[in-house]
């Protein structure tokens, strides 16, 4: 049986998926520890267009390789 890759598209918003998981994971780890109190809503936003960005630069990155 011959396997295609994903698709670009599918792979773009896995990896974006993924670093979205893991920045919200940590943030909520600081925040049970008392890193902070509150997250401010710029924050989250920030954090949410660094994950998409992120996940693009990613998911471009192992397909051209």
């Amino acid at each position: 049986m011959n396997r295609q890759p994903p698709s670009l598209a599918v792979t773009i918003l896995l990896y974006i998926a993924g670093i979205l998981l893991v920045l919200f994971a940590i943030l909520l780890l600081l925040q049970v520890f008392g890193a902070f109190k509150t997250i401010p809503q710029t924050a989250v936003i920030s954090l949410v267009l660094l994950g998409i960005g992120g996940g693009i630069l990613a998911g471009i990155s192992t397909r051209t390789r």
